[in-house]
């Protein structure tokens, strides 16, 4: 059974939380205690309706309220797929943690009011779901109650919509009117929106390729550890343990290893201590190499032919996620998969403005959740692809040396 990572987004109150709440109760994957637990809080709603947002607003804060503000995580699995949902808050300050949840994304769910339209956060998010290069995105069209599922309003918000998806470059996008307060497209078809042709929520998630979002071309193992038990047993064993990011490898491969350029053989493959003639995407590994090369954590082995970009020097775009601004000349340690290496900003190109989708050239530095074109540099030769290209090794993070916190994401263009 396969594993869909999604993400809701959108501005405050269109109901994202709510959404997630429905989808968890109407496909029955609510604990009993969870439900004894949610009834006992909504006993103080007047209507007596049980608040569903309480499943993921987990955060005192967040119940007192009413808001999102960390991305909360909730799982669940029916007969055809397992998932892994994202609540991602509304609010402008908190575009930080949106990035952060929806970095591992397939698929984006983004709210919009019915009564309200298109604002800025729903370009805001469209825009960063467009950097973060996320496969599919799915606008829902909520609260449709409200405007007594009205039809017209429903075409008139694809229409706006579909201007921001053209400029942002997004292809595979579903549009689904919907109510998540009332249950209407979420798990069943609604009766209230007869004009309405498509499936259900669920049954979009459920049936969406994702497979084909795998990158099976171009083939990335990230070393995580060299194994070397040096036993009597295992005198000779030098293995190196990682998880193919992308592509595929069999034995008898002929590979080279980055950033040193040593090239090999593939002479073994492992899967939990039993041998494999071919591995792949996303599977966990240890590979044997016929030649004995200095390898270690960070590096990274990929099939000749295929090589990514080697370079001490990076363009990206980049979120920072810092209360103290960044600087040109900070240093900070870059760290793509496996590999960790110290770096400085060399410069700020430009801060892009996500809601009017314009550059402003004129700026020194950047604040918490500005979004920037940055160059770094670092102390030795990463391995890497353009974010473009393969998200698994185009994706990168700088941390605070000295507090080791991550203060930015980067996307490698």
């Amino acid at each position: 059974m396969d594993l869909l990572r999604f993400i809701t987004a959108g501005s405050v109150d269109d109901g994202k939380s709510t959404l997630i709440g429905r989808l968890l109760f109407d496909s029955k994957s609510i604990l009993i205690d969870q439900m004894e637990a949610l009834e006992k809080q909504s006993r103080n709603k007047e209507d007596g309706e049980i608040d569903l947002a309480l499943l993921t607003d987990g955060l005192r804060a967040e119940r007192e309220q009413g808001i999102t503000i960390d991305v909360a995580y909730k799982y669940f699995a029916t007969p055809k797929r397992k998932f892994i949902i994202a609540d991602a808050p509304g609010h402008i300050q908190y575009t930080r943690n949106m990035v952060t949840g929806a970095s591992n994304a397939n698929l984006i769910i983004i709210l919009v009011d019915a009564r309200n339209g298109i604002v800025e956060q729903t370009r805001r998010h469209s825009a960063i779901a467009s950097l973060l290069n996320i496969p599919h995105v799915v606008v829902a069209v909520n609260k449709m109650d409200l405007v007594d599922y009205s039809q017209d309003v429903f075409n008139n918000i694809v229409i706006d919509y579909a201007e921001i998806a053209k400029k942002l470059e997004l292809n595979e996008i579903t549009y689904i009117p919907i109510s998540a307060l009332k249950g209407d497209n979420i798990v069943d078809k609604s009766t209230s929106l007869t004009w309405y042709e498509g499936g259900t929520l669920l049954e979009l998630l459920e049936s969406i390729e994702i497979q084909k979002d795998t990158n099976l071309t171009h083939a990335r193992l990230p070393v995580q550890y060299v194994i070397r038990p040096q036993t009597e047993d295992l005198h000779d064993y030098r293995g190196y343990a990682g998880k193919i990011i992308s592509g595929i490898y069999s034995k008898g491969d002929e590979v080279t290893i980055l950033p040193s350029g040593l090239k090999s053989r593939i002479k073994d493959i492992e899967i939990g201590g039993k041998p494999i003639d071919e591995a792949f995407a996303t599977q966990s590994v240890v590979i044997h190499l016929e030649d004995d090369i200095d390898i270690s954590r960070g590096d990274v082995i990929v099939k000749n032919g295929q090589q990514p970009k080697v370079s001490q020097e990076l363009e990206v775009l980049l979120c920072w996620m810092d209360s103290k601004p960044l600087v040109p000349g900070n240093k900070y340690l870059l760290q793509i998969n496996s590999s960790r290496v110290r770096s400085v900003v060399r410069g700020i190109e430009y801060k892009l403005d996500v809601n009017a989708l314009k550059k402003n050239y004129e700026l020194q530095e950047a604040g918490l959740n500005d979004i920037v074109k940055a160059t770094i540099k670092t102390a030795s030769p990463v391995a890497f692809d353009t974010y473009r290209e393969l998200r698994a090794n185009g994706g990168a993070i700088l941390i605070d040396e000295t507090s080791n916190v991550t203060v930015g994401a980067c996307m490698i263009q």
